[in-house]
Parts: C-alpha cells; sequence; structure tokens
C-alpha cells in the first residue's frame, strides 16, 4: 500500500484530481529549485489563474456565555456572505468572484483563490438562534454566539462535613 503524506486541508474539501496534478506539479518544481538554484520554468510561463474552489480559515473559541466564530473572508462584500444556524450547527456561505482587470496573457503569477464556499461547524451545544450577531470588518467576519442558558456551565460548591 502507498503511503502519502497527510494534508489537513483535505479532511473539509472533496478530492479533486486536478488540484493533485497541481500540488504535484508544484512540488517538483520546488525540489528542481532546490537542486538547481533555479526554477524549472520561468515565472512567465505559469499557467494562468484559474477560478479554484477555496475555503475560508476559521478562528472558533468559547466565552464563558458565547462561541465566537471568526472567518478570513478578504475582498468580499457583506451581501456576498450568508451565514445560518440550525440547532448546533453553524453554516457560512459565499462567492468571491474574480476581478476582470488582467488578460490570461498578462498574468506572471496569481495564487489567489475563486469561487464560491460552504463551511459547516457543529457546535457543542445549541444557541440561542435569535440573538446571533454577526460583524464584519476590514475583511474578518466575526459570528457571536450566545449558548442557551441551560449549556453553560454551573459550577457547584462541595460542603464539607
Amino acid at each position: 500500500m502507498a503511503m502519502g503524506r497527510w494534508r489537513r486541508e483535505r479532511e473539509l474539501i472533496p478530492w479533486r484530481p486536478i488540484r493533485e496534478i497541481d500540488e504535484i506539479f508544484d512540488e517538483m518544481e520546488h525540489h528542481f529549485e532546490d537542486v538547481f538554484g533555479r526554477p524549472f520554468f520561468p515565472v512567465t510561463w505559469k499557467r494562468a489563474p484559474a477560478v479554484r474552489a477555496w475555503s475560508p480559515p476559521l478562528e472558533v473559541f468559547e466565552r464563558e456565555d458565547e462561541y465566537i466564530v471568526k472567518a478570513e473572508l478578504p475582498g468580499m462584500k457583506k451581501e456576498e456572505i450568508d451565514i445560518s444556524v440550525i440547532g448546533d450547527t453553524l453554516t457560512i456561505k459565499g462567492e468571491r468572484k474574480t476581478e476582470k482587470e488582467a488578460k490570461e496573457e498578462d498574468y506572471y503569477l496569481c495564487e489567489r483563490c475563486y469561487g464560491s464556499f460552504e463551511r459547516s461547524l457543529s457546535l457543542p451545544t445549541a444557541v440561542e438562534t435569535g440573538k446571533v450577531e454577526a460583524k464584519y470588518e476590514n475583511g474578518v467576519l466575526e459570528i457571536k454566539l450566545p449558548k442557551i442558558p441551560e449549556a453553560k456551565p454551573k459550577r457547584v460548591e462541595i460542603s464539607v462535613k
């Protein structure tokens, strides 16, 4: 059985053979550059940008009475982002569209990703859906999800006799 490197991003996105080929090509190019001190292909030969699937990075943490979710969504407008909460599941959807400023033949390198995305998170407990707040500032979406009262941890004092 062939063993491969474990890559964390494959947990959240479907397998796409073209992406595998791109990764292998990029890895070969890095090895060539390490050995010979120059890239295998000049930068001008890099392929033109394609609309690639992407997934915004998230930061999730818990406070005493709420969960906080932050997503990096640079270059998007609030109208392009959709947030929904059903029970203990938060879903963030959106689409980042390409800019049509440059022609494909004018590109030297494009590492930005475009296209639609959808991220769903299962929270440890249900939240008060009517009190969920979202704020979008400087390309960062921050969602505050208040815990339902019975989900809050309650400290129990121990009596000694």
